[in-house]
């Protein structure tokens, strides 16, 4: 469902676009390329020069490869535009530094130690934070051919859908299922579902 519509006339000025695309490899491992884009909708000078509507202001490229355990490999940066041109993208190597970072355990803050302030470049930096719910949608067929390892699956109680007492955990993952408190038989006896087992969870 859209968003409602505008109330008020508006005109149009920055348009930020983010692409990410992932693959598997031969080698057993998987990439992720992210692309971040700025551009305005006007033209404006800009250290003696125009710079036109439609051009970007920021280009950045990132490539992560990461393991099974959502481990990064390897990890390269490329500039195709930035306001301050060689300046800017001599930071490039840099990022080389997300080797050995988790995808799934503190990744962003991580991110944030290695790269905040004049350690990183903020475009780049905020283009890595989209890589770990990105990684996520990478391995889910993975996930789904690997469904019955008997571990709890660990996006639970990731999100408001997902929380263990909710109608989706109930539904969907009912091993793992926890019935709200206010939910529970005179006994503490889970009064929705028959395998809320101590050991399931």
């Amino acid at each position: 469902m859209p968003l409602s519509s505008p109330t008020v006339e508006r005109q149009p000025l920055h348009t930020r676009s983010i692409r990410i695309q992932s693959y598997g490899r031969a080698d057993g491992l998987w990439d992720m390329e992210a692309e971040l884009i700025d551009t305005k909708a006007y033209d404006f000078e800009t250290r003696g020069r125009l710079h036109r509507a439609g051009a970007p202001v920021h280009h950045m490229h990132l490539r992560v490869t990461f393991d099974a355990e959502y481990t990064i490999v390897a990890a390269e940066a490329a500039y195709d535009a930035a306001p301050y041109g060689q300046a800017c993208s001599c930071i490039e190597p840099d990022y080389e530094r997300l080797v050995g970072l988790n995808l799934l355990r503190g990744f962003r803050q991580r991110v944030r130690e290695r790269f905040g302030r004049v350690q990183g470049c903020t475009h780049m930096t905020e283009l890595s934070f989209v890589l770990p719910t990105a990684a996520v949608q990478t391995m889910a067929n993975r996930r789904r051919e690997q469904a019955d390892t008997g571990q709890r699956p660990f996006q639970l109680d990731g999100c408001h859908a997902l929380r263990v007492d909710g109608a989706v955990a109930r539904e969907f993952y009912p091993r793992w299922y926890q019935a709200p408190e206010g939910a529970r038989g005179p006994q503490g006896a889970d009064v929705h579902s028959s395998s809320s087992h101590p050991t399931d969870r």
